[in-house]
C-alpha cells in the first residue's frame, strides 16, 4: 500500500509538473511511515530528527501537496488543532475524538455506511465524500474523572 501511495504522489507532482527532490521523497517516507494523526509541528519534529536540514516551512508546503493529491487527509479537531492523516481514495473510516486528551479512535461501521447513502438518496444527493467526527470523552478521561470526583 505505501507503494501505491508514493506511485499516486509522484504521478500527481508529475501532472503538476514538479520535479521530483529528496526532501519530498523523505517526507513522505516519513509520513507514511506513521499511523498517527499528526500536526505539521509533529510531522516537522520527525522530519527533523532524521534530517534536521529539512525545513518547517517545506514540510508544511509538502503536507498540502499530499493533501492536494488525495493521499492525505487534514482533520480538524474540537479545540481547533489541524491534523493530518494519509488515505488514498476509497479508504474510508470515521473518526471518534476525545475533546479532553485529543485522542483519536479510528472505526468502520457498514450500518452508519449504508445509512448515510439513504439519507443522501432520500434527499436527492449523490454522495462524493463525507467526514464523521464523533466528539466525547474516552474511556481513560471517563475514568480519571470517576477517581478525581471519589478522591
Amino acid at each position: 500500500m505505501i507503494l501505491e501511495k508514493k506511485r499516486v504522489f509522484n504521478a500527481y507532482a508529475a501532472k503538476q509538473g514538479l520535479r521530483s527532490t529528496r526532501q519530498r521523497d523523505v517526507i513522505l517516507d516519513i509520513f507514511l511511515s506513521t499511523h498517527e494523526h499528526l500536526s505539521v509541528e509533529e510531522l516537522y519534529l520527525k522530519v527533523k530528527a532524521s534530517h534536521p536540514g529539512i525545513g518547517q516551512a517545506t514540510v508544511y508546503r509538502t503536507l498540502k501537496l499530499f493533501v492536494d493529491a488525495g493521499l492525505a487527509r487534514e482533520m480538524t479537531l474540537p479545540d481547533g488543532q489541524t491534523r493530518y492523516e494519509h488515505q488514498l481514495a476509497g479508504e474510508h473510516h470515521d473518526h471518534l475524538i476525545c475533546t479532553r486528551c485529543n485522542r483519536i479512535i479510528e472505526f468502520e461501521d457498514a450500518t452508519i455506511e449504508q445509512l448515510q447513502q439513504e439519507i443522501a438518496q432520500r434527499h436527492g444527493f449523490v454522495l462524493t465524500g463525507h467526514k464523521m467526527q464523533l466528539c466525547g470523552i474516552c474511556p481513560a478521561c471517563s475514568s480519571a474523572n470517576q477517581v478525581a470526583i471519589q478522591a
